[in-house]
């Protein structure tokens, strides 16, 4: 007999799922969630959430109105799902078998919300089961989708298409694989196509935008599909509904990138009906059209088709740089807010928000007794999925934190200025000539948008105009409206590399010192998002003039320290970067103890404000990264307590990582604080000289190489990259402390060069990884010598590996190459037997290198392995002998230049020895490069 709920214990979990949503009786609320934690142990408890959530009315034997058993229903969807993603293999096969019946009465469900939930359902199910442990599914929505029998409602329909889409954004890829000879999107894409001929609006929406989900995918399917599919969108074009046509704009968006054949033959027609799409109303609609121009412009082998129409897309452009009337009420006017504290969410990084998917279709919730029931039920999602999106975002709708119509049009006016150059500017100056001194601010500040917009591009063009640009654009700077202020700030650092390059004195004075006079004094403005684009455009500057600051940098930083003393939270963020950037710029200028002793108290007094668990503390520890290396040995009075403070974060992070590997109720922590804690580590240890580093890392507690190991085996791609980092510095700087751990260290190090596991991911950030653990594997052979002996034959085998994979990016194979060569410094003999299998690989992975200390000593190397073993490269020897002529630098007769020079002397005399004909042989070579080796050895 099927299972069938009991009535007593349905009406007791529907009511505690009613009173758990209660914003009214707090002590009935508090009472309800017990009970439901409870209840999640009972072997049932999915079957009733199941049955709840699929049941249209209450049953009779729950006593309750229609908008509680939806509420009731929607908790239920909502419990259902979060025990599907964190406690699928607990769950009954019966359990199982119970819910994927429920599922497809709640896609069909009259209620959107419900459909919503239903497919969050069944998409947590795909995922956590895979798509084959349920292959029902797909047919029983496509025959709800196609309603060929008639007996579908259309809110089946749209149920069915909705599930589908979800399904397709999180199984891209399996849908895309060959499985039993079939690929399931061969059949599916042509359905999607055919529904977006469905008379439902919603289901033509969702048909597309399942469809684009594989657009910017070369699958099969969508190769053999693409004709059908642009012969739809032409006909969707005219939609009535802006929700069909921006699937079609986004559609167009990404066959740019696939099929940019395909769409070259319409490209007059695309531009039109873009520029039609654009001037919607709607701003969602109007912003997906924009993207098409930067997807053009940006395209290679398209962005030249568009040349015949730049004078017809531009004007449009300038039109939605305007900010509009909704977007001047979102900015709340002028304001002086300097002395207001900022709100956490304004502090934070903006991430997706958390927040519940539910339709405006869906049930009618009152503001009043259901208001609260809603901000419950969106408290109870885990997290959104992947592809679920608020219909109801309550989030900030600020302009200013968003991307928007008006900054998608200057993106796309960058891009164009970028593509076309000159006839950009030309075809914008009547609208500055009009704009620039509107007296209507938004114009104005739309005029200064474009103006920063076509600087890159657009700079030579520009150039005979900034001697009257730049001294309005400066005045504009203390325009009354805080917008302009901003919008000028930004403007600005976009022409600083002009003002930054100016030779004569004269023009110096007249342009870039008040330039930058003006735009440090809007650091300190009363207006924190003027503050902000201030000191933005100052970090551009500092980018732009580099050494040309040091006559400026005392009153630069009498202003940053100004900035410490009245920025809140926010702008410190970007203050941070103002001073990293100037120390990257100055160096050693600032350990000038006039600078250094007005800067390092602010920075200091802000280190001990910041606490442990501070997401401000990861630009404070990246800036203090970089000021530690300006001032090298001038960082020892700040460097202990810095240091000390830094292998506690370390210690503190791993101890709750493994505490959330070991406990899924505790959540991981964010590796960031592990890698900007080893990034300012490497810092204070190339900054210090060797003894006084040293005695930090002897004198850590916990033991500094110990935490090391562990951070090399992290999860996380970026907290390994640093870590090896570390490694090769601790090489380099503090080798004798390091020494002792190596037996435990290099056994890791050597599993990390494997390429399998990296060869079999979709992307390739553990590269960064291989490349910063092939240095520091340089770096250690460099110091660790014979010592190295029972490593050299498996770290052989991983750099040849490596430098003989096509896949492998150029950096790393380069730096596996240098580690190669370093190793047969000390391990020759290892090496010599090997030569051939690796000497043409080693030699084309140099032929790029810059000359450095890095490759002479690579080169060394490899040369006293070629003279352990030189008759094994014949086919490549040419290829040296061209290598050693060409080597640039060894004129620079430092001690590493002349051990190599005189080591290519002794190979060279090796072969002249083997090689009866030598100056036959030789004769092979570019007269330029025989009249090199000859002038710089003795042959």
């Amino acid at each position: 007999m099927a299972w069938q709920p009991n009535p007593e214990s349905l009406g007791t979990l529907a009511a505690c799922l009613k009173d758990s949503l209660s914003g009214f009786n707090k002590t009935a609320q508090k009472q309800a969630e017990i009970m439901l934690a409870q209840a999640k142990s009972s072997p049932d408890i999915n079957n009733y959430l199941a049955y709840i959530f699929s049941v249209a009315t209450p049953p009779a034997t729950v006593n309750m109105t229609s908008d509680d058993w939806h509420l009731v229903r929607s908790a239920a969807s909502i419990m259902l799902k979060n025990n599907v993603k964190s406690h699928y293999k607990q769950i009954s096969e019966a359990s199982l078998a119970l819910i994927k019946l429920a599922i497809p009465l709640g896609v069909q469900d009259k209620t959107s919300q419900i459909r919503n939930y239903a497919g969050n359902i069944a998409t947590e199910l795909i995922k956590r089961g895979g798509l084959y442990s349920w292959p029902e599914l797909l047919p029983e929505l496509l025959n709800m989708l196609s309603n060929e029998s008639g007996q579908f409602s259309p809110e089946a329909q749209e149920g069915a298409m909705t599930t589908m889409t979800k399904i397709c954004e999180d199984n891209t890829k399996l849908l895309e694989r060959e499985h039993n000879g079939q690929r399931p999107l061969n059949f599916l894409l042509p359905k999607f196509i055919e529904a977006t001929q469905s008379p439902l609006p919603k289901v033509r929406a969702q048909a597309l935008t399942a469809i684009n989900i594989f657009t910017p995918r070369k699958s099969q399917a969508m190769l053999t599909s693409v004709d059908s599919l642009l012969q739809h969108l032409f006909h969707l074009s005219e939609d009535s509904v802006s929700d069909v046509r921006r699937q079609v704009c986004r559609a167009f968006v990404r066959l740019v990138e696939t099929r940019p054949d395909k769409l070259l033959p319409h490209i007059g027609g695309l531009v039109d009906y873009i520029i039609t799409q654009q001037k919607s109303e709607d701003e969602e609609l109007a912003c997906e059209a924009a993207e098409f121009w930067l997807s053009v412009g940006e395209h290679a082998n398209l962005w030249q088709a568009l040349r015949p129409y730049v004078d017809k897309i531009i004007p449009v452009l300038l039109q939605c740089m305007v900010y509009s009337p909704e977007d001047i009420g979102m900015l709340g006017g002028a304001s002086d807010d300097e002395d207001e504290d900022d709100r956490e969410e304004d502090i934070k990084p903006q991430f997706a928000k958390k927040n519940l998917k539910r339709n405006a279709g869906g049930a009618s919730a009152d503001a009043g007794e259901n208001g609260n029931a809603f901000e419950k039920l969106a408290s109870m999602e885990d997290e959104l999925e992947e592809g679920e999106v608020d219909d109801l975002d309550d989030g900030d709708d600020n302009p200013d934190e968003k991307w928007t119509l008006r900054k998608c049009s200057a993106a796309a006016l960058d891009v164009f200025a970028r593509d076309f150059g000159g006839p950009v500017f030309t075809s914008i100056l009547p609208y500055l000539q009009t704009n620039l001194k509107h007296a209507d601010w938004p114009y104005r500040e739309a005029a200064v948008l474009a103006l920063g917009a076509v600087a890159e591009g657009c700079m030579d063009v520009v150039i005979p105009h900034l001697p009257e640009l730049v001294p309005y654009l400066i005045s504009l700077l203390e325009d009354e409206e805080p917008v302009v202020r901003q919008i000028t700030c930004w403007t600005l650092g976009r022409y600083s590399a002009w003002a930054a390059e100016l030779k004569d004195p004269v023009q110096k004075n007249t342009y870039f010192m008040p330039m930058m006079d003006g735009i440090l004094r809007k650091m300190l403005d009363k207006n924190k998002k003027v503050q902000e684009a201030g000191a933005s455009a100052m970090a551009n500057l500092e980018e732009k003039a580099g050494k040309e600051l040091e006559p400026y940098s005392g009153p630069i930083i009498q202003q940053y320290v100004m900035c410490f003393n009245k920025y809140k939270d926010r702008n410190m963020w970007i203050l941070y970067d103002c001073v990293q950037t100037l120390a990257e710029n100055i160096g050693p200028v600032l350990a000038r103890p006039e600078l250094c002793n007005q800067l390092m108290p602010a920075l200091i007094e802000r280190w001990q404000k910041v606490g442990d668990q501070s997401r401000e503390l990861f630009p404070l520890l990246e800036c203090l990264s970089y000021v530690a290396m300006a001032l090298g040995d001038a960082f020892s009075p700040y460097a202990e307590p810095i240091f000390a403070r830094c292998i506690n974060i370390i210690h503190q992070n791993l101890e709750q990582s493994m505490a959330a590997t070991n406990n899924p109720n505790f959540d991981q922590p964010d590796k960031d604080f592990l890698v900007t804690s080893l990034d300012l580590l490497s810092a204070v240890i190339q900054a210090l000289d060797d003894e006084k580093a040293a005695k930090l890392v002897s004198t850590s507690q916990p033991a500094f190489f110990e935490l090391l190991g562990f951070c090399m085996e992290d999860p996380s791609d970026e907290v390994q990259q640093s870590a090896y980092a570390l490694l090769g510095d601790c090489s380099k700087y503090v080798f004798e402390q390091l020494k002792q751990f190596l037996p435990s260290i290099l056994p890791i190090l050597l599993k990390r060069l494997d390429l399998d596991h990296i060869l079999d991911e979709e992307i390739d950030s553990g590269f960064s990884v291989v490349n910063n653990a092939c240095w520091s594997a340089g770096e250690i052979a460099m110091q660790y010598k014979k010592e190295m002996m029972p490593y050299a034959s498996e770290l052989l085998q991983r750099c040849v590996e490596i430098i003989t994979n096509p896949r492998v990016p150029k950096g790393v194979n380069e730096n596996a190459a240098i580690a190669l060569g370093r190793l047969g410094l000390d391990c020759h003999e290892v090496l010599a037997p090997h030569l051939a299998t690796f000497a043409e690989d080693f030699l084309n992975s140099m032929d790029d290198v810059d000359p450095s200390e890095e490759k002479a000593t690579a080169f060394k190397g490899f040369s006293l392995v070629v003279a352990q073993n030189p008759q094994s490269i014949e086919n490549v020897l040419l290829k040296f002998f061209v290598s050693m002529a060409r080597y640039q630098d060894l004129k620079l007769r430092t001690p590493v230049k002349q051990d190599l020079h005189d080591v290519f002397q002794n190979v060279l005399n090796i072969y002249r020895q083997l090689i009866p004909q030598f100056n036959e042989f030789i004769g092979q070579m570019d007269a330029q490069d025989q009249a090199a080796l000859k002038a710089n050895y003795a042959i």
